[in-house]
């Protein structure tokens, strides 16, 4: 009896999916994962920008019938002495927030990235204010800061100054008083970026440069400062943007005042649009602080990239 073997069975590839058919099959799958985050964006951002600007040519005051006014707003704008000095008052805010928080974060992440007994509490005490309610903050600050019975003072007349800053009744050092707080408060969240950027610099370059006899102001300024760099760069955006919208701090500390030392853009939106209803003239402001944070942003990142180069 003899048995007969059987040819092995070729088993046939798959056949592929037309190129164009893949191509949109990658397409969809692109499209499910970004479109949930557009429509919020859309929604809650871009949609808002658009009625603002369409908002700024127009005079509206939420009850009355849009009335076409074509650049009186802005025009207005121009001639109104409040504006200029809420601008004013914006960029010395930006000024003095933006560089101190930068050099705060980053002095305390590369203080705390060291192998310091107790470093892991004292991240978490520097971060703690970022995540406090901010209303909280600045009641705290203003009880710091009190001209009479605040604890800054009395220090500052125990070590023989007589006349201490009057701080938030001030005219003069509201600003500081609010900026100071404002550091305070934004430094531990830049700090735990500094801190992850800090996890990124290979170790390596540190011995290496310690075995060559290399300082540590040389090490920090040819190791620490270029590795860095792209963290310095999203932090300095995020400090910008956030400086010229500032609001919450300052309305809770000083309501823009003593006078109108601490008024910002933001507050003049906000008392020109919710309080008077003037909401053309509200949102051509909110167009122009717009276009300032944008024009700063387009030009960081022209900066950035010739730095690259």
């Amino acid at each position: 009896m003899t048995a007969t073997v059987s040819a092995p069975r070729q088993v046939r590839p798959p056949v592929p999916a037309p190129r164009p058919v893949r191509r949109r099959s990658r397409t969809w799958v692109g499209w499910s994962f970004i479109l949930p985050n557009f429509i919020g964006f859309a929604a809650l951002t871009l949609v808002p920008v658009i009625a603002s600007l369409a908002l700024s040519f127009l005079d509206w005051d939420s009850y009355s019938t849009p009335r076409w006014v074509g650049l009186d707003n802005f025009e207005r704008m121009i001639h109104n002495d409040t504006f200029w000095t809420a601008l004013k008052n914006t960029a010395y805010y930006a000024v003095g927030h933006v560089p101190l928080t930068l050099c705060a974060a980053l002095g305390f992440a590369v203080l705390l990235n060291q192998k310091l007994k107790g470093a892991r509490f004292f991240r978490t005490a520097l971060f703690f204010p970022y995540i406090t309610s901010l209303v909280a903050v600045a009641v705290v600050w203003n009880m710091l800061l009190s001209p009479e019975s605040g604890p800054v003072n009395q220090f500052l007349r125990a070590v023989g100054i007589d006349h201490p800053p009057g701080w938030t009744t001030s005219t003069t050092w509201a600003m500081p008083a609010v900026i100071v707080a404002s550091v305070w408060r934004d430094l531990g969240y830049y700090m735990i970026l500094y801190l992850a950027g800090l996890q990124t610099i290979p170790a390596e370059l540190y011995e290496a440069a310690q075995v060559d006899g290399a300082s540590g102001w040389q090490r920090f300024r040819h190791i620490t400062v270029p590795g860095l760099r792209p963290t310095t760069f999203f932090v300095l955006i995020m400090l910008t943007i956030s400086s010229f919208k500032v609001f919450d701090l300052i309305q809770v500390m000083t309501e823009g005042g003593p006078g109108r030392a601490t008024l910002v853009l933001s507050q003049v939106i906000y008392r020109e649009g919710i309080v008077q209803g003037r909401f053309g003239y509200s949102s051509a402001v909110s167009m122009v602080l717009f276009v300032i944070v944008l024009t700063i942003t387009v030009v960081q990142f022209r900066l950035q990239r010739r730095s690259e180069r």
